[in-house]
């Protein structure tokens, strides 16, 4: 177990900022706005909206702030660049400018939108991420990628934007319906596969806790994964070396997202499923074991994840996964694992090697 409240730094310099995780600590939010004089966009969606912007709204209103609230119907499907026009527009009209801020308030799709939003409005207002949900938590709130989706490629409009801080407030998580719940853990069995045994050994014994949605026994899951991922943000703001490490069954996953229009899977679903196939891919190139790649799918299965899609269209995800962002020159690049607790990027596999392990997750 970990003692709440805790402070986890992302060390940038200059942009440096603070992870604050508590329970109930939704006053944070106006510790950060403080030096803020323009007005402050609250930027939700229609799940999260109706449970929590009234609460973020009087906590910056009873510190003077006006504000603005804008509601973004919710789900992946949204997550597109006419959405950003709509929330700068509403920006306009609620009278923000160069002196304002954007508070995130919602799961990834809102803090990839809103932190977008943030980033391009007026060239760049500061903006707060505030994490609804486990995989938003635990990943997209923390290191600054921003953006949105293209029909063709998942997350490939964006610009890097780091926030003024996050704010986690365990407590939001008692709304989290569990599927939403089950999506955010797989992002932290990734950090356990990349980084850290010990937290992949958790999440395999603390199973039905972490189901329960036993705010205790998530607590360590998602600080440990804010330390992980903070520390390799700070070394590697921009993804050039040890950041794609995070990309852990993203290649795999963000093909699987494209192919069904990012309707059927939520994100973490796609990154179970990618994570299962990475790791076939690693075995099929002598990288790690039978014994690993069965290790790793029943964790997965054991928190309610899926691991296989018997419908996938092999061909079409091939072709999503060419079109990656994490491509360099054509060239399919993958994050596999070597031992558990360790990753490489290889850019020398054999396009049928990625065929076959993209089958791999289509068997029955």
């Amino acid at each position: 177990m970990i003692p709440l409240p805790a402070e986890v730094p992302v060390n940038l310099g200059a942009r440096s900022y603070l992870i604050h995780v508590g329970r109930n600590n939704l006053e944070r939010i106006a510790d950060l706005a403080s030096p803020i004089r323009g007005v402050i966009g609250v930027v939700t969606d229609t799940n999260v909206g109706p449970l929590y912007e009234r609460r973020v709204t009087e906590v910056l209103e009873g510190h003077g702030h006006r504000v603005v609230v804008y509601r973004m119907p919710a789900g992946e499907e949204n997550k597109r660049l006419d959405a950003v026009e709509a929330i700068c527009g509403a920006f306009l009209e609620g009278g923000l400018d160069r002196a304002s801020m954007v508070v995130a308030l919602g799961g990834g799709v809102v803090g990839d939108v809103a932190g977008f939003a943030a980033g391009v409005f007026m060239r760049g207002i500061p903006f707060i991420q505030v994490p609804t949900t486990i995989v938003a938590q635990v990943d997209s709130s923390v290191g600054g990628k921003t953006g949105v989706n293209h029909p063709l490629g998942k997350n490939t409009i964006g610009v890097f934007h780091q926030p003024s801080g996050v704010v986690i407030d365990m407590e939001l998580l008692r709304t989290l319906p569990p599927r939403e719940l089950r999506a955010g853990l797989a992002e932290v069995v990734k950090h356990g596969v990349i980084a850290d045994a010990d937290l992949f050994a958790y999440m395999e014994r603390e199973a039905d806790r972490l189901l329960a949605g036993d705010p205790e026994a998530l607590a360590f899951p998602v600080v440990r994964s804010c330390e992980i991922k903070a520390a390799v943000v700070a070394a590697d703001e921009r993804e050039q070396g040890i950041r794609a490490h995070l990309n852990y069954g993203h290649t795999f996953g963000h093909a699987i997202e494209t192919v069904s229009g990012y309707t059927r899977f939520l994100h973490g679903e796609a990154v179970s499923l990618g994570m299962c196939a990475a790791a076939d891919l690693a075995r099929r190139m002598g990288m790690v074991d039978d014994g690993f790649v069965s290790r790793q799918e029943a964790c997965l299965a054991g928190l309610g994840l899926p691991v296989r899609w018997p419908e996938l269209p092999v061909d079409a995800a091939m072709d999503a996964a060419r079109k990656d962002k994490k491509s360099r020159a054509g060239v399919l690049r993958f994050v596999l694992p070597t031992r558990l607790g360790e990753v490489v990027v290889r850019d020398d596999v054999p396009a049928e090697l990625a065929r076959q392990a993209f089958a791999s997750i289509a068997r029955p």
